[in-house]
């Protein structure tokens, strides 16, 4: 518990739908019961949000990814914020473990849309005065906003796990990042494991589908861990894993803050080369047909530790390492 003595009722933590299991662990770690609030929906679909408790004057701490139904929770985080600005909330603090629409952040060809960014414009304009998330999928997202915005970091948690595992041979790692954009979040845990880092260089001709075209650094007789922000439909992750393996890699972890893992990521993940696939608690998993090799670990700590040291005006980069 971080918040041991609670001096005023002034902080509140309210959960939406997207995440209710993390929402309750960080209200526990901050020592507060999460404030009352219910989802409904009219039957066309429309999203009603009742708040059940007075929030004026209020520093209000909203927790909600983005995750699928993405629209939905979106749409229920808007109307959320929404709700507290016209209750007479003092700040509105939108928490999102998942930034969902952030693989959109720039033009990448004619016609495009940049999801990121407008999703930033609707979260301002519908009265959130700050922003916390978790391993944006691109670091300059942080500007497309005009509020604050704290970026924690995942990658932390991820090699806290390999450091304090027991079965894991620390001397013949090797980083890999899954592609060029991810070599920053690679070197960092390869920072963090004292280990070398390897790139896989690949090809996407479409989206979710990814082809492995070579492997830039030494991985033969290495034990290799993949790092990515994101894992989708497990495709990518699938290939590199076994491309590895080909190469001579003696065994393969991979690792994620986001697990996404739509359509058949399940199923690729139980029959791909990986060992083990380490991932956080920033998306709610069903536990229906989850592979046995999934392993989840919890941010609930390190968000509640940025909701503390917000609310008591204390610096939270001390969070971001």
């Amino acid at each position: 518990m971080l918040y041991n003595e609670i001096k005023d009722t002034k902080l509140k933590i309210f959960s939406l739908e997207s995440n209710h299991l993390l929402a309750d662990e960080i209200a526990k770690h901050v020592g507060l019961p999460l404030g009352k609030s219910s989802v409904k929906r009219f039957s066309d679909g429309e999203i009603q949000i009742n708040i059940e408790e007075s929030i004026r004057g209020c520093d209000v701490f909203i927790i909600q990814s983005t995750s699928n139904p993405v629209n939905d929770h979106l749409m229920e985080l808007l109307i959320m914020i929404d709700a507290l600005k016209r209750a007479s909330a003092v700040t509105i603090n939108v928490v999102m473990p998942y930034y969902g629409y952030a693989r959109q952040d720039r033009k990448a060809r004619s016609r495009e849309p940049i999801t990121a960014k407008l999703v930033a414009n609707l979260l301002e304009t519908a009265g959130a005065d700050r922003v916390i998330a978790l391993d944006l999928h691109a670091p300059q997202i942080q500007g497309f906003f005009d509020i604050p915005i704290d970026h924690l970091m995942g990658e932390p948690i991820l090699s806290d796990y390999f450091l304090e595992k027991e079965d894991i041979d620390l001397e013949s790692l090797v980083i890999v990042s899954p592609d060029h954009g991810g070599v920053t979040r690679a070197r960092k845990m390869a920072d963090r494991l004292k280990a070398p880092i390897a790139i896989i260089d690949k090809r996407r001709p479409k989206p979710n589908v990814a082809e492995v075209m070579n492997i830039v650094g030494d991985i033969n007789g290495k034990t290799a861990i993949i790092i990515d922000d994101i894992i989708d439909t497990a495709g990518t992750i699938s290939i590199a894993a076994q491309a590895l393996i080909d190469k001579g890699a003696k065994e393969v972890y991979a690792c994620c803050t986001h697990p996404v893992l739509s359509g058949p990521a399940f199923e690729r993940i139980e029959n791909s080369a990986i060992k083990e696939l380490i991932v956080t608690n920033s998306i709610n998993l069903p536990q229906e047909g989850r592979p046995a090799k999934i392993v989840q670990l919890s941010v609930a700590e390190l968000l509640a530790q940025a909701i503390v040291r917000i609310y008591e005006q204390e610096s939270v980069s001390i969070l971001f390492d």
